[in-house]
């Protein structure tokens, strides 16, 4: 079996189905994020979003971008996906498209990072560097948000918490042979975050099933 990869023109034309259809959370933590975000971008502020895919997370963001004045990037590896975040925002001039690796581009500073469902996709020994990184760039009085994947619990309640997003899955109308391919097709490409790698401060204002979500206040 083939490794998952974003990079087929496949997977950004129903990326947006499929995660719904993957997360029968997305749009409900989506929301959530927005409010937060609302909450700390000021007038002329700027919003990094960290592995935008086709950009979600900005589009419901629109609205308070253009209230604000603020600026927004959309930092995104996948060519692919780039393409269709292009096209996406092509009549907004507040939106900036950058094509490349979280590791390798240099963002600037923002009110702002968001970082949905991307850590798990970094290796490893690269999340810590990555995360001072980001903490480098958010101004004070700015926000980190993420949202992923944890492995943090232990014993039989971590089966339960397996078949719980398996059941969400298949409730959304996931076939259940799609949803054995998807999983073992992210074997060394997906690895759940340590939640102890974001620090004592980051605050958790979202868990379902194995994702779970953080506020680093900067």
């Amino acid at each position: 079996m083939s490794s998952w990869t974003f990079e087929t023109p496949e997977i950004a034309s129903t990326f947006d189905s499929h995660v719904r259809e993957q997360l029968p959370w997305y749009d409900m933590t989506t929301d959530a994020v927005c409010y937060i975000v609302r909450n700390y971008l000021t007038e002329g502020g700027i919003v990094v979003d960290v592995g935008s895919s086709t950009g979600n997370m900005l589009n419901k963001l629109m609205p308070l971008l253009n209230e604000r004045l603020a600026q927004a990037v959309a930092i995104e590896k996948s060519r692919n996906m780039c393409e269709v975040l292009q096209q996406r925002f092509k009549q907004h001039n507040n939106v900036a498209v950058v094509q490349g690796d979280i590791r390798d581009c240099d963002i600037p500073e923002a009110q702002v990072i968001i970082v949905f469902l991307t850590m798990m996709f970094i290796p490893v020994h690269e999340r810590q560097l990555v995360l001072e990184d980001l903490r480098a760039r958010c101004v004070k009085g700015g926000v980190i948000v993420v949202v992923d994947k944890i492995c943090d619990h232990g014993g039989y309640f971590a089966t339960v918490l397996k078949r719980l997003t398996m059941q969400l899955k298949l409730q959304q109308g996931a076939k259940p042979e799609d949803v054995l391919n998807k999983e073992m097709s992210l074997a060394g490409v997906q690895i759940p975050i340590d939640p102890a790698i974001l620090g004592e401060d980051a605050k958790q204002f979202f868990r379902m099933g194995e994702f779970a979500g953080w506020v680093i206040e900067c």
